[in-house]
This record gives C-alpha cells, sequence and structure tokens, in this order.
C-alpha cells in the first residue's frame, strides 16, 4: 500500500478559485484503493461555507516555531467522497472574505502552511511516502524536505512531487522577507536554488528541490521548456526535463453527462444526439432573445476575459465574424476592456451576440449543451477543461494548438475522416476566423460528416480515472 498526500491551497467542494481546485478534489477518489491510500491537505479558510466547516473534526493542535514566534496551528479533519481531507487552522493567517489573491499577504500564509503540513504529519497518525504538491503555495514543501525535516527519522525517504497547472504564477518576493518568513538560510537563495532574478522565488524552490516534476498536459510539458511559455523559468526546465512529465487533466464525467445533466432541457447520448441536441439550442435562443434558427452556426465562449484565452483575437474579428449566419453565446468575466467589448457587440448586433458578463454553473451546461461550436483560441493553456466538457457535450471545439488544447481536440481531416474538432496553429486572428469558416462550411454542407466529428468527439475519454492512470505509474516510478 503507498500512501500519498495532496497539499495544495485550494480543492472542491471545499474552497475553489480555479482549475488546481478541480484536480486536486477529484483525483484522489480515482486511485485503486487497494494499491493506494490517497488524502488531502488544505487550509482552513474563514471563507469556507458553513455546511462544509460543520463537517469538519477536529484532529489536534500544536505551537510551531514561525517567524520568531510561537505559532498555533490547528488541524481538522473531514471525509467527503470516500477521501479524508485534512485542513490547517490558524484564524490570523486564513480569515478574510476569499482564500487569496494578495501576495504581500499570501507569502506569509504559504509559507506558514506549507510549514505546518510538514510538522503535523507525525502528529495525524499519517506517514506519506509521496508528498504531491501543487503550484507555487506549496513551493517550499520539496525545499524544507531537503533542509529542517530531512534529520528526522520519520520524513526520511519520502519523495515530493510538484505540479505546474500554470507557470504564470510563481509566487515571487524580495529575497529578505522570504528568507525571514521561511527560516531557510543563505545557503538556499542562490542563482541555482531559490534566487531568481534577484527576487525569491517559491515555484522555483519546488521545482529545484522536488524529486519529480508533472504539468497539466505533454505539450504544456514541452512548451515550458522554450523561452516563449517558460516564464523565466525554461532553462531550469530544461535541466530538469528527464524528470518532467505531462498529464492531461479529467473532469467529472458525472457531473458532465449530457445523459443525466439537470440543468439542460433536452437530455441525449451519443445515440440520440442528431434529433435531441437541437433542442437545446432553440431553447437557448428562446431564453437568450436570439433569433430563433436551426441553421445559425451558434458559436459558445464561456471563459476569463483575458488576453492569455485569446480574447483579442476574438476582438479583432468580431465585425467580420457578425456578417456571416452565426450566433455567439459568451460567459464568463475578467478585463473590462473585453467586458465592454462583448456588451458593445451584444448591443449592436442583438439577436446574434449574446454577452453574460457573469459567471453561472447553469448557464455554462446550457452552452455546452445547445450551442454547434466551442470557441477556445489561447495564447498559451496549460491543460484547458472547457474543450473536454465540449467534446462530451457534443459541441466541436475550435481551438488554437497550444497545451493541452493541441493534446485533446485532433484537427478534422476530410481525406482521412479523422478528427474531434478544429484547429489553427499561430495566433492570428484571420487564421483563427479561417478555422471558424471551415468549420461552418462543413456543418452546412456536410452534414454527415459534420455529425461523425461529434460522435468521435463523444466517444473520447477524459475522465479523470483516465489521468488517475498516469499518476500511478508515475508514483510507481517514484517509489518501486
Amino acid at each position: 500500500m503507498k500512501n500519498v498526500l495532496y497539499i495544495a491551497s485550494e480543492a472542491v467542494p471545499f474552497i475553489k478559485t480555479g482549475g488546481l481546485a478541480d484536480v486536486v478534489g477529484s483525483l484522489p477518489a480515482c486511485f485503486d484503493k487497494r494499491y493506494f491510500d490517497v488524502r488531502v491537505m488544505i487550509p482552513k479558510y474563514m471563507c469556507m461555507h458553513q455546511e462544509y466547516k460543520d463537517m469538519m473534526k477536529y484532529v489536534t493542535h500544536f505551537y510551531m516555531d514561525f517567524n520568531g514566534e510561537s505559532t498555533y496551528v490547528g488541524v481538522l479533519e473531514a471525509e467527503y467522497n470516500g477521501i479524508k481531507y485534512y485542513f490547517i487552522d490558524n484564524e490570523s493567517y486564513f480569515s478574510g472574505d476569499r482564500p487569496y489573491g494578495d501576495i504581500a499577504y499570501d507569502l506569509g500564509k504559504f509559507i506558514f502552511f506549507s510549514r505546518a503540513a510538514l510538522s503535523c504529519l507525525p502528529l495525524i497518525n499519517f506517514r506519506p511516502d509521496i508528498i504531491h504538491c501543487h503550484d507555487w503555495q506549496t513551493g517550499l514543501i520539496p525545499v524544507y524536505m531537503k533542509d529542517t525535516f530531512r534529520a528526522g527519522e520519520f520524513y526520511r525517504d519520502m519523495k515530493s512531487i510538484m505540479t505546474i497547472h500554470n507557470l504564470k504564477f510563481q509566487g515571487t518576493w524580495d529575497v529578505k522577507t522570504v528568507k525571514k518568513l521561511s527560516g531557510l538560510s543563505d545557503y538556499y537563495f542562490a542563482p541555482d536554488k531559490l534566487e531568481a532574478y534577484k527576487d525569491a522565488n517559491l515555484l522555483k524552490g519546488g521545482l529545484v528541490f522536488a524529486d519529480a516534476i508533472t504539468t497539466v498536459s505533454a505539450t504544456y510539458a514541452e512548451e515550458i521548456k522554450t523561452a516563449f511559455y517558460g516564464e523565466k523559468l525554461d532553462g531550469l526546465l530544461r535541466a530538469r526535463e528527464h524528470d518532467l512529465r505531462g498529464i492531461v487533466n479529467g473532469i467529472d464525467y458525472d457531473l458532465y453527462n449530457p445523459e443525466t445533466d439537470r440543468f439542460i432541457v433536452k437530455q441525449y447520448n451519443p445515440k440520440n444526439f442528431r434529433k435531441e441536441k437541437i433542442k437545446n439550442k432553440r431553447a437557448l435562443q428562446e431564453e437568450l432573445g436570439l433569433y430563433k434558427d436551426d441553421q445559425a452556426f451558434m458559436i459558445g465562449l464561456v471563459s476569463r476575459l483575458t488576453d492569455q484565452k485569446g480574447i483579442d483575437l476574438i476582438s479583432y474579428i468580431m465585425d467580420e465574424l457578425c456578417q456571416e449566419h452565426i450566433q455567439l453565446v459568451i460567459l464568463g468575466t475578467g478585463e473590462e476592456k473585453y467586458e465592454n467589448m462583448f456588451r458593445h457587440f451584444d448591443w449592436k448586433y442583438n439577436d446574434k451576440v449574446s454577452a453574460n458578463i457573469y459567471y453561472s454553473e447553469e448557464l455554462s451546461h446550457k452552452i455546452y449543451a445547445s450551442c454547434d461550436a466551442f470557441l477556445m483560441p489561447s495564447l498559451f493553456e496549460p491543460c484547458g477543461l472547457s474543450q473536454l466538457m465540449s467534446l462530451r457535450y457534443g459541441t466541436v471545439p475550435i481551438v488554437r494548438e497550444t497545451g493541452g488544447l493541441k493534446d485533446t481536440v485532433e484537427p478534422y481531416n476530410e481525406y482521412e475522416g479523422k478528427g474531434t474538432g478544429f484547429s489553427f496553429t499561430n495566433y492570428n486572428a484571420h487564421e483563427m476566423l479561417g478555422a471558424i469558416r471551415y468549420a461552418m462550411d462543413v456543418f452546412w454542407n456536410r452534414k454527415r460528416e459534420w455529425n461523425k466529428i461529434i460522435d468521435r468527439g463523444m466517444a473520447q475519454d477524459y475522465s479523470w480515472q483516465n489521468s488517475a492512470r498516469e499518476y500511478t505509474n508515475m508514483y510507481d516510478w517514484l517509489v518501486p
């Protein structure tokens, strides 16, 4: 039996700000319980919903030397979906109306969390063989395991894995502050360890000292070794490429299932989608005040409205695109200029464009089920989950070939009768428009081919079970 502990800053259902929470909350339940005991540890934030706090039971508490004073650490636990979760408690660090977002405060919070997470292990009666760390918030854990905690018999032979969910976020701050908070010696603040461009970089520490590194798709694992995608850490990632692998995230196939989805008007499956899926499109046209037309090519976009997501490409060709026989349904929030851009086109082409500048779980499901195509023109995309959801719902993805989008959407090839979507290579608005027009042409003029693309897309397996198999191989490689 192998013991694995996931340590992260968030996990569904307890707290979520992004895709990281889905991974940490969904993946542990997918391992074979005969061979793996996988548990999860996150902070106990004051802003968690009361129903989740009510699930927690007190385990223990102790005092830890931190930042020059004796600091309280509480440990609670809860069982959810067959997985044991531990929560690190300290109100002065984890209060506030959101889990994080201000690096000046977050730094001390997560250095405290990293140290407390390791310190509590002998007290909770669980000795992991592997500690699986996620993103910069837990970057110091592999460093501590090779430093402060190395001497203890309990921690000897433990292995660490560092997973990068988005390399853009690294946890950088001035050396003096990080040195004081972390309690690490000068030895660690050198360019081959934590120091990067005169600052201290928590993620870099994790990447240098972890026994293995993963990221969330095979293509992204290759891309981050280049200067364009590497966010100034490409040299380090090239140096560690033998310990680096990409494993694609999954989605919850029970939650995202067109056959049982309670949010959608008409449920359907791979056998009857030709007849039933269209009913969702009609209902959404009605609900959003778009003109009713089965033949209008309906494109969905559920996204953060930021540069990373390629929204600037869309803004560049909006007028041109709206001359076509299309409808565009947008859901999401983000940079003000893009929110206002979509509002403007909603006003200008009212029966063709529906801009929903907020977030709604229910509407997102309706968009995945109703649209003909789903657009994701990202500048970079470590994994991406929306394209996996659209494949599951038989909505054809149109993506830029980068990161996880390249790994999960096979471009349509009319000569070989292959493919699950449409793609373009360069970060170029008219190349994207070309891919959209190609998709429209197949949709209108080669309906049988279009339906076969949907068939192949709905047959793909991007469930968490699939990801768990790859992580199983990795854990076995790390601890034979």
